[in-house]
């Protein structure tokens, strides 16, 4: 009688060899303790088929099946169990299964100490074999379940920009699923892509990660788009201060309470991108400059404004048309005092007070009245934003 005997009288007690395997494996791995996690019966499954996968091939002495093996290792990475702890339940096995043989063999004296060394060199060799195949297939299963999770990942943060949530998921379990917060404050960010497929702002979702500001990003052809939880204590000064490390042109969106403004607030941080100074890097809020931003929001509204409440000044000769608009902005970035504007323009007080006097002539507004002075304040700004 020979190693191969023993192995296929073990093989008559498969069932029993299987649960003792798997209990055994309980006892020393800590994750596989996790009922939740793996089932007993799950474990109970996979031992009896690696045991009949490798007492089939002791006892027959066919080439080597890592079909139970490769499935145990797919199982594993599914249900999230560590790779290291797989092996390590792959060893344990292995061992339980050689100390059955050694004390089956113990049984019968005809079984010399040469097979049993032999014996074991051949399992320790099918135990490395084992150990290949059940980390490829984990690997490759993590790296499917890794593609499908980001696929998964990317179609969410698509369906919350465009605001084209399926109705199965609402905004609070995408963000549960994106790992956001489920209340506000949220920020949108746009980032300008120097090229196509280039990021402009690389491991910035983990670079705010570690600063425990969770965030959801998109490369687009022509902007890296990201929403931003800022539920924390201090999160916008540290988000802000992670994307001016960038040498990129950001735009950063008012903050907003609700995912389903997540397209609004889009379409804001796109505009405040727009706005940054210069053709160097740079990062505008939305809040900085809300007129600004409004009115390049709404051109075509924007110069109908201009038209409506300047179009008398905008009408005059060159000169006189450049003077009050001039005299004007001064005034108003003096805070509406004539005395100090005139420092500016180099000129009488009087002077301006004149001018001021010839604006409200041609406009019809007066600048005591405070809803007249937002209209005409607020056309002054749309002309020089304007490209026309």
């Amino acid at each position: 009688m020979g190693l191969s005997d023993v192995a296929a009288a073990l093989r008559d007690r498969l069932p029993e060899m299987g649960g003792d395997m798997a209990r055994r494996i309980r006892s020393e791995v800590e994750s596989y303790t996790d009922e939740t996690l793996i089932p007993f019966a799950s474990l109970h499954e996979s031992c009896t088929a690696n045991a009949d996968m490798v007492l089939g091939h002791l006892a027959f002495r066919t080439d080597p099946d890592v079909r139970s093996a490769w499935e145990t290792g797919r199982l594993r990475a599914e249900q999230g169990v560590p790779l290291a702890d797989t092996l390590h339940a792959f060893r344990v096995g292995f061992e339980y299964l050689w100390s059955r043989m050694i004390d089956e063999a113990r049984r019968h004296p005809e079984v010399t100490d040469a097979q049993l060394v032999a014996g074991s060199s051949d399992i320790w060799a099918l135990s490395g074999r084992y150990a290949e195949a059940v980390a490829a297939s984990y690997r490759e299963t993590s790296a499917e379940l890794a593609l499908r999770r980001e696929a998964r990942r990317s179609a969410l943060v698509e369906a919350l920009f465009t605001g084209a949530l399926a109705e199965r998921t609402t905004p609070w379990e995408a963000a549960g699923q994106l790992g956001l917060s489920e209340r506000g404050p949220y920020a949108v960010v746009a980032a300008a892509v120097p090229d196509p497929g280039q990021e402009p702002l690389p491991g910035i979702e983990g670079a705010l990660r570690e600063a425990r500001v969770p965030s959801a990003w998109r490369l687009l052809p022509d902007a890296q788009i990201g929403v931003v939880s800022l539920t924390h204590p201090g999160a916008e000064t540290v988000g802000l201060r992670l994307l001016r490390r960038h040498r990129a042109r950001v735009g950063v969106s008012p903050l907003f309470d609700s995912l389903r403004d997540t397209p609004q607030a889009l379409r804001f941080a796109r505009l405040a991108l727009n706005r940054v100074p210069g053709d160097g890097p740079g990062v505008a809020r939305f809040d900085d400059r809300p007129l600004a931003m409004l009115v390049t929001a709404a051109p075509a509204e924007a110069k109908r404004l201009v038209e409506v409440v300047l179009g008398p000044v905008l009408a005059l000769p060159a000169a006189e048309r450049a003077r009050l608009l001039e005299t004007l902005g001064q005034w108003f970035a003096a805070g509406g005092a004539a005395a100090e504007a005139a420092k500016g323009l180099y000129v009488h007080p009087n002077t301006v007070r004149y001018r001021l006097r010839r604006i409200e002539e041609l406009t019809g507004r007066s600048l005591s009245d405070p809803a007249a002075l937002a209209d005409l304040g607020t056309a002054l700004h749309a002309l020089r934003l304007l490209p026309e």
